[in-house]
């Protein structure tokens, strides 16, 4: 008796693929770096290959790295597997990259250091906590709603300091000293000097000036 496919069978046939891939993972050692990839050497063979995307860490020559071939395309690293010992690990990403995390991330190193042309910071709070700083630039600029700065010793050294505000208060507990070869001081309207001693001492001359001048 003949026996013949359903419609149904038929029809399932039909949408089947054409090819099904055959992998074909096998782990060898990086021996060349080229323009396109690397070379890996497998046993006897020597096998052009690419990179992987998900493979964010730069294989190097001697790492014994895991492969995965399908069909008769070039071959993909997919992971390195084995490194000597104290070589250097470098993590990157060929396109632009964004890391993710729906909780808190943390970066823990010995020493970090962070090197690019532009950098860009976006938070609704930062918090730095520091034992020691040194920032060097060319050209700094801080702007600011409401700017505090508490400490116990403030050192500054500059060749010019320009400074302008509508309102300035300063309040010192101590002593409050001005050493300079010219000071001027030149006010609008009043200019007040009031203490429970004054003095006022000219080594070579004393000179007051005005339309009316009161003692006492």
């Amino acid at each position: 008796m003949k026996h013949t496919d359903s419609p149904l069978r038929s029809r399932k046939n039909a949408h089947a693929p054409a090819f099904v891939p055959d992998p074909q993972c096998f782990a060898g050692v990086v021996s060349g770096i080229t323009d396109g990839g690397f070379v890996v050497r497998a046993g006897a063979r020597r096998l052009p290959v690419q990179r992987a995307a998900s493979c964010l860490l730069d294989p190097c020559v001697g790492d014994t790295v895991a492969c995965l071939q399908v069909d008769a395309g070039m071959p993909w690293i997919t992971a390195v597997l084995q490194r000597e010992q104290g070589a250097q690990a470098v993590l990157s990403c060929p396109v632009d990259t964004t890391l993710r995390s729906s909780g808190e991330l943390r970066i823990e190193a010995a020493s970090l250091a962070l090197a690019s042309p532009a950098m860009r910071i976006a938070s609704e709070r930062l918090e730095a906590a520091l034992g020691s700083t040194e920032v060097v630039g060319r050209d700094v600029r801080l702007v600011a709603t409401s700017l505090r700065l508490v400490g116990s010793l403030l050192s500054s050294v500059m060749d010019r300091v320009n400074h302008f505000s509508r309102h300035y208060l300063r309040t010192t507990e101590g002593e409050d000293r001005v050493t300079a070869t010219h000071v001027d001081i030149e006010a609008t309207q009043l200019l007040k000097v009031q203490g429970e001693h004054t003095l006022i001492n000219g080594a070579k001359l004393v000179k007051t000036q005005g339309g009316q001048i009161h003692f006492g």
